[in-house]
């Protein structure tokens, strides 16, 4: 059996169980919080536990590293709609230890692009378009450093409305501890 069918007949005995009725909710974040934390597995569960958070509590964008690097990109649109439009009042940017993109090697990665089946001609293609695939691909030398450039990029928006504070911090992978690095109440 796939994976596709195995999930389908699962959410199809949850439905039917009306298991879904602990998570009805709406769509504002009762505690009026956005995080952008990383996409990491190990944070799924463990990151709302450790926060206290519980289902409708707080919107939670995910990505590689909790990082923003296009300050007009998806991620940051997505934390202003949620502040504009959907009543978040404070941004928390939440790393973690032993992130991968502290360690990501973008000649490594580009190789593996190669290796299943990107042409050459399509990775010239996009360097003469502009795109620097290295500098695209890098993440940052530790994962406090992610954090801090991240929250700077998210407090100097010109978007981003005066007296939104913007925390930073990092959450061990493991235990779930929290470590406040930018305390965006005294920024």
């Amino acid at each position: 059996m796939s994976q596709v069918q195995t999930i389908l007949d699962y959410n199809q005995k949850f439905v039917a169980d009306k298991e879904y009725e602990s998570y009805i909710t709406d769509k504002f974040p009762q505690k009026k919080m956005v995080i952008v934390t990383c996409m990491d597995t190990r944070l799924v569960e463990l990151l709302p536990k450790a926060m206290n958070l519980r289902n409708g509590d707080a919107k939670i964008i995910k990505n590689a590293g909790a990082v923003i690097s296009q300050p007009f990109g998806s991620v940051m649109r997505s934390l202003l709609v949620a502040i504009y439009e959907l009543n978040a009042e404070e941004v928390y940017i939440i790393g973690h230890t032993g992130c991968g993109m502290a360690a990501l090697n973008s000649d490594h990665m580009i190789n593996s692009m190669k290796d299943k089946g990107i042409s050459e001609d399509v990775l010239s293609t996009l360097e003469n378009s502009g795109i620097k695939l290295k500098k695209w691909l890098r993440g940052f030398d530790n994962e406090k450093e992610g954090v801090i450039r991240t929250v700077e990029i998210v407090k100097k928006h010109p978007l981003l409305p005066p007296g939104v504070p913007i925390h930073g911090m990092l959450i061990d992978s493991l235990t779930g501890g929290l470590e406040l690095i930018v305390d965006g109440y005294n920024e």
